[in-house]
């Protein structure tokens, strides 16, 4: 239904700044949630940002005021930037789809992109 593909991620010193790309094979219009995650080693998953058709957006405690997410909706891009970044956003940022629109309803499946590394050292 949809393919993500993610970029922008590399080496960056504590303090600095990042913007990850998530690109769509598809209009992103009407897919209910585009969110990003990321899982550093030895931890679970977890959410950093969800952005809803609606407009509606979520963050993790431990990103906000630091990261913002948006959409370009004529590129089919979800971006994530992150400034301020700190050694503990070190991960893989890996980027979601949820409830993904279809021709006959609603796509409950998650898709995810490959993920992008994220590195935060000095």
């Amino acid at each position: 239904q949809v393919q993500l593909v993610e970029s922008g991620g590399g080496l960056v010193q504590p303090g600095g700044s990042l913007r990850l790309s998530c690109a769509a094979s598809r209009s992103i219009f009407s897919i209910r949630y585009m969110g990003w995650y990321r899982q550093a080693p030895g931890k679970q998953r977890e959410l950093v940002a969800r952005i809803t058709s609606g407009g509606t957006i979520n963050y993790a405690d431990s990103v906000k005021g630091r990261f913002t997410i948006s959409r370009d909706i004529a590129k089919n891009t979800v971006y994530l930037q992150m400034n301020n970044l700190k050694p503990e956003d070190t991960a893989v940022y890996l980027c979601n789809a949820d409830q993904v629109p279809t021709g006959r309803g609603t796509d409950l499946r998650d898709y995810w992109g490959q993920g992008t590394q994220v590195t935060v050292s000095s």
